[in-house]
C-alpha cells in the first residue's frame, strides 16, 4: 500500500536525567508529577534500589505504593498492577528495573490515565524513554506491540546503579542500540510509531547512536565489569538508552527487531536477554541489505567483542529443524510486523534464507577469529 503520510514526526519523554547518584535528586524531578506514585520493580531491584528510592521520597513528604512485579510484561500482569494502582489512587507510576518491568509500568500508566517516570537499574535495552511497550505471553512469547499516547514525562538514569550492575546487561544493551540505525537507515520513507514521516533529528541521533557504540561499547564493556562509572560508559548508558530509544521510535525498526520476535517462539531463546536476541536480527538485516563482507565484519567484531551473539547456538538453540526456523520467518512476517517497513520485497522465503545466511556468516566469522563456541 503506498505511503500518503507527508508529515514529519518526533517524539520523546519531556525530561531526562542521567549521573552518578541521580536516584537522591529523584524528590525534585518526581515530586511535579504528584503525591503518591505507584512503585514497580521486582523483588532484587527492590532490594537494590526501591528501598532507597522510598525512603528518598517519603522523606520529602511524598507517598509510595509498592507492588512486586512477576517478571512478565504481559496482558494479566498488566490488569494485576493496573488494580493495585486503581486501589491506592496513585497519581503516577514510577518503574523501576529492566525493560520488561518498564514495558508493564508504561502500560499500567497509560490504563490509569497518569503520568510515568522510568527508573531504569540496567542499560539493557532502549524501553525507557518510548510511548510503546512489548508485550509477552505469560510464557514468554512475543504477544504484540502497545502504544501510547504519551511518552514518560521523567527518565532518571542512575550510572551508580547501572554500574554495578552484571555486564552483559550493557552487553544486551548495546545489542538493542546497535539495530537502531541498521533499521532506521532503510525505512526513512516508511511511517515511524508515532504515525509520521522521520524527521532528519532522527536519522542524527540513531547515526550518533551507532558511532558512540563503535568509539565506546567495547571500553565501557570492561568498564562495567569492574563497576567503574567512566566517561566512556556514561556516553554508551546514554546511547543505549536515550539515543536508541529515540531513534527507534521516531526513525523506525525493520527486521531485526521483527526476527527478534520471531526467535521468541523458539524455547530455548527465553533465556536469552531482548537485546541478544535482536543482536542476531541485526545480522539477518544486514544479510536483507545486502551487506559487503567489509561491512559485515564490522558490525560482528564489535558484537563479538562484548560477547553478543552471531549465531543461533549461541542463542541456545543447538537443534533446531528447517520447519521451526520457517517457522520464525513466519512469525516475522506477520502482518503487524516492522519488517514490512523495508523499502524491498519481503516474504518468508526471504527471511527463512536471511536467518539461515546470517547463522552461517556468524559461524564463519567466529572460525576466522578462532573462536570456539
Amino acid at each position: 500500500m503506498k505511503n500518503t503520510v507527508t508529515e514529519k514526526l518526533f517524539q520523546s519523554p519531556s525530561k531526562y536525567i542521567q549521573g552518578p547518584a541521580a536516584i537522591k535528586n529523584a524528590p525534585k524531578y518526581l515530586g511535579q508529577l504528584g503525591n503518591t506514585a505507584l512503585l514497580i520493580a521486582d523483588d532484587n531491584v527492590y532490594k537494590i534500589a526501591g528501598t532507597a528510592l522510598t525512603q528518598s521520597l517519603e522523606s520529602a513528604g511524598l507517598k509510595v505504593a509498592y507492588v512486586r512485579f512477576n517478571g512478565e510484561a504481559s496482558a494479566d500482569e498488566i490488569a494485576r498492577v493496573r488494580d493495585v494502582g486503581t486501589q491506592n489512587k496513585v497519581d503516577y507510576v514510577i518503574a523501576l528495573g529492566g525493560g520488561k518491568t518498564i514495558d508493564t509500568a508504561k502500560a499500567v500508566a497509560d490504563k490509569l490515565n497518569v503520568p510515568s517516570a522510568v527508573l531504569p537499574t540496567t542499560a539493557s535495552t532502549d524501553a525507557p524513554c518510548s510511548a510503546l511497550s512489548v508485550i509477552y505471553t505469560p510464557h514468554g512469547e512475543f504477544d504484540s506491540y502497545s502504544f501510547f499516547n504519551k511518552n514518560p514525562t521523567v527518565v532518571l538514569v542512575d550510572t551508580s546503579i547501572v554500574a554495578k550492575a552484571p555486564a552483559r546487561f550493557l552487553s544486551a544493551g548495546i545489542g538493542d542500540a546497535l539495530a537502531t540505525h541498521v533499521e532506521a537507515r532503510e525505512v526513512r520513507t516508511a511511517t515511524n510509531f508515532g504515525g509520521g514521516l522521520p524527521t532528519l533529528l532522527a536519522g542524527a541521533i540513531s547515526a550518533k547512536c551507532e558511532e558512540i557504540l563503535f568509539k565506546y561499547g567495547k571500553l565501557a564493556y570492561e568498564h562495567n565489569k569492574v563497576g567503574a562509572i567512566t566517561p566512556a560508559l556514561e556516553a554508551v548508558v546514554e546511547a543505549n538508552t536515550l539515543l536508541s530509544g529515540l531513534g527507534f521510535e521516531s526513525g523506525g525498526l525493520a527486521a531485526a527487531h521483527a526476527i527478534h520476535d520471531g526467535l521468541t517462539a523458539l524455547e530455548p531463546t527465553h533465556k536469552m536477554m531482548h537485546g541478544e536476541k535482536v543482536n542476531f536480527g541485526t545480522v539477518c538485516q544486514l544479510i536483507l541489505s545486502n551487506s559487503s563482507a567489509e561491512e559485515m565484519d564490522k558490525y560482528m567484531e564489535l558484537m563479538v567483542s562484548v560477547d553478543l551473539p552471531i549465531t543461533l547456538k549461541q542463542l541456545g538453540v543447538t537443534d533446531v529443524t528447517p520447519e521451526e526456523l520457517r517457522h520464525v520467518a513466519e512469525l516475522a512476517c506477520s502482518g503487524n510486523e516492522t519488517i514490512w517497513n523495508l523499502p524491498y520485497v519481503i516474504n518468508i522465503d526471504l527471511v527463512y534464507n536471511a536467518i539461515v545466511g546470517a547463522d552461517a556468516a556468524g559461524h564463519d566469522f567466529l572460525r576466522r577469529k578462532g573462536i570456539k563456541v
